[in-house]
């Protein structure tokens, strides 16, 4: 494709398919097609051949291929024609002695001579060097403008700019009527191709980080068969494998670490800076890189469920679709090659048969309107900026998915956000456990040896490993970060709202281990110890969960669990405030924990709403909209899907339900809450490359345009600026940090 009118000609194909709805991509040079079921691949390809580009599938994992594989060697051939062709055309002086040399040489070998070769050999010399340059290496344009000849295109242009200049500059030469403009046919297709060379090289940059991300995944993989590493590819690993990740290596798939420790940097799959450290019951991302401990891990996450193939599916989706913006220059681009195409043959006429001069000089300033126009800066404008803020983003854990927020960003003033895993971790922690040894002496001596904490926390294992209660699984993975050891459980009940009970087998002993909320397990054991009594209360007071454990109707282990708020949720709130944006906590939870939130994060306590289900977070959107509010949405669970599509704006935690990520705008990847702020800039800054993309693509045309037609500028000349045209939007995009 060389510009917008390509793009216009190929959704114009694909769309006449019944059931088609395409959208195509000038920067990644891609097209997204939704299509049903049982249409294959191959027609909708034959269909884009049919009309005359070619196409190939993009299988999974590969990168578009943003730059042409032939650039480079076109551009080769054209200059090893075309700068002898203008050097010799340029140079007066070189004319006679090589219109001499020429002619000693064919009567030397009795070879007949051109005509007029005393006077114009060696514009025979440069029509005869600039051939192969027109019919062979510029032919692909010539193709593209012969099949697009109902729909016009850039190529059009060019190729009638080129062959207009060669075919009269060969009548001029033969007839001895009128200057000879061969250099300007090698000059034009010379900075055009050198144009799209830079224009490929750039694009090819500007998708870096898309490249960057597809190549992170591993090939091969260590997987643990029989007590053996044994090397696998990765697309034969299955959900359950362990596998060992060694120091310096990156790890194959998501998963949850079974043995060893290590820190893992995952800096470019989340675009946290800091390394995690990772032990037993972590859980690790796919192709994040392991830097000094070997671990054990098993797989949970494979293929395409994966948070690496996740992301660079929302990053493709993204740079595929097309942001409001871009509509007024669709619009303009469908209609430019016409209009400019008549405005060539205008501009000859007036000269010709208004403006009394020479055919010679009416056709120059013809060709000259024809190549100085540059649909291509119109179309590159939003795709290319899209292309490189989502790519840019991606790595620093920035997944923009809808290019409609660019525009949504500018005018947010209201921030309502979610508390679990939004204001706070959102997973479940043991932030305190008590295991007083008075409380132990009930249980009598039988069972005196076997009352240590690593035992009681293997117990507290054996059940909770068991559920998939969010406090259940959070003291599984703290007795397994403790050392706890798996041991065999039976009749194993879980009652809801209320908790686990189960036979356990210790040693010689298989005391019935329960583990519930307080008020449970009183009804089930003896009275509890003091000491158990004041964990109780402390973990009660500070809104945490408590959860008792008890052995044979003995409480003998407190464990308190709750949310920790994020470290950097109060500099969010703050940055927020300092930009004018007013900011709401709306949540699920008692209004208790939700004015102990938004007091410690800086969120007035005359705008929290708790216990809100999700009509109500719908409800409280919809109210400030209806206000003339713009609303941006911060969430991660099912119950913020609603409000996130409802919002003006809506940013999905990348640790959320999968329904909040598919609802949300943009999704952040790294936990850290600053993520919004960054989000919030990322969007206004690619939004004014982009303006200032359209403004330049406007204003080339309706200034370059007239001054063509004017004659104040030579076709060379104005190849070179319709080349540097396209050079500039693309290397502006390429400025978005």
């Amino acid at each position: 494709m060389t510009c917008s009118a390509c793009v216009n000609s190929i959704e114009r194909a694909l769309n006449e398919m019944d059931g088609v709805s395409a959208s195509v991509n000038f920067a990644s040079e891609t097209v997204h097609v939704l299509a049903p079921a049982d249409l294959s691949s191959e027609l909708v390809i034959k269909k884009i051949k049919a009309a005359g580009y070619g196409a190939t599938l993009l299988s999974d994992g590969a990168s578009p291929a943003l730059h042409r594989k032939g650039a480079a060697r076109a551009l080769f051939f054209a200059a090893l024609f075309a700068v002898p062709s203008i050097a010799i055309s340029m140079v007066m002086s070189w004319h006679q002695p090589i219109n001499d040399w020429l002619i000693a040489h064919f009567n030397d070998y009795s070879i007949p001579l051109p005509p007029h070769a005393v006077h114009s050999f060696a514009s025979w010399l440069v029509i005869a060097l600039t051939a192969p340059l027109i019919l062979f290496v510029a032919f692909p344009i010539h193709r593209a403008a012969i099949r697009n000849i109902f729909h016009p295109t850039m190529d059009t242009l060019v190729s009638l700019g080129s062959l207009t200049a060669y075919i009269w500059s060969i009548y001029a030469t033969y007839t001895q009527e009128g200057d000879v403009y061969t250099e300007v046919a090698a000059g034009v297709l010379l900075f055009v191709i050198l144009g799209r060379y830079l224009e490929s090289r750039a694009k090819k940059s500007a998708s870096s980080a898309l490249s960057t991300l597809l190549a992170l995944g591993e090939k091969e993989v260590a997987v643990i068969r029989n007590g053996t590493e044994v090397i696998i590819p990765i697309s034969h690993l299955v959900v359950g494998d362990q596998f060992v990740v060694k120091p310096g290596a990156r790890i194959a798939t998501d998963g949850i670490v079974i043995s060893g420790q290590s820190s893992v940097d995952n800096s470019l799959v989340t675009g946290e800076s800091r390394a995690i450290e990772v032990s037993p019951g972590s859980l690790v991302i796919g192709s994040a890189l392991n830097n000094n401990g070997r671990i054990i891990v098993r797989a949970t996450r494979i293929g395409s469920d994966t948070e690496l193939a996740r992301i660079t599916a929302m990053v493709v989706t993204a740079q595929g679709s097309k942001a409001p913006i871009q509509a007024l220059a669709d619009k303009v681009a469908s209609i430019f090659v016409p209009v400019v195409t008549v405005l060539a043959i205008a501009t000859f006429e007036a000269w010709y048969y208004f403006g009394d001069k020479s055919l010679t000089y009416s056709i120059s300033t013809a060709i000259t309107v024809l190549v100085i126009a540059c649909p291509c800066a119109l179309g590159l404008a939003t795709p290319v900026a899209l292309l490189v803020a989502s790519g840019r983003g991606a790595l620093r854990g920035i997944v923009i998915r809808h290019p409609r927020v660019l525009e949504a960003s500018r005018s947010i003033d209201v921030v309502v956000l979610d508390k679990t895993g939004t204001l706070t971790d959102g997973a479940m922690k043991v932030l305190d456990v008590a295991i007083p040894t008075s409380a132990q002496k009930v249980l009598g001596r039988e069972f005196a040896q076997l009352t240590n904490e690593r035992n009681i926390l293997s117990s507290a294992l054996a059940l909770e490993s068991q559920s998939n209660h969010p406090v259940a699984q959070a003291i599984a993975h703290f007795c397994i970060a403790q050392g706890a050891q798996q041991i065999p459980v039976t009749d194993f009940t879980e009652t809801p709202g209320i908790g686990t009970a189960g036979r356990v087998v210790i040693a010689d002993k298989a005391p019935v281990v329960i583990i519930g909320s307080p008020a449970s397990v009183a009804h089930s054991s003896t009275p509890f110890d003091a000491e158990i009594l004041q964990a109780i209360a402390e973990g009660e007071s500070q809104s945490r969960a408590v959860s008792v454990l008890a052995w044979d109707g003995v409480a003998i282990a407190v464990f308190a669990t709750g949310d920790v708020i994020k470290a950097d949720a109060p500099a969010t709130i703050s940055a927020l405030h300092e930009r004018g944006i007013e900011t709401w906590l709306l949540t699920g939870d008692n209004a208790e924990s939700a004015n102990k939130i938004a007091s410690a994060v800086g969120i007035p306590s005359d705008r929290i709403i708790a216990t809100a289900t999700p009509e109500a977070k719908l409800a409280k959107i919809v109210e400030l909209q209806s206000a003339g509010r713009h609303v941006m949405m911060v969430g991660d669970g099912i119950n913020d899907a609603a409000a996130l599509a409802q919002s003006d704006l809506s940013i999905a935690m990348g640790t959320g339900t999968d329904a909040a990520i598919a609802t949300a705008d943009i999704t952040l990847m790294r936990p850290q809450l600053m993520g919004v702020i960054e989000a919030l800039a990322l969007s206004r800054r690619t939004l004014r490359t982009i303006k200032v993309n359209l403004g330049w693509a406007f204003a080339y045309n309706a200034i370059g345009l007239p001054i063509a037609a004017a004659g104040l500028a030579s076709p060379m000349y104005a190849a070179a600026a319709m080349a540097l045209s396209s050079l500039f939007v693309v290397t502006n995009s390429l400025r978005i940090k």
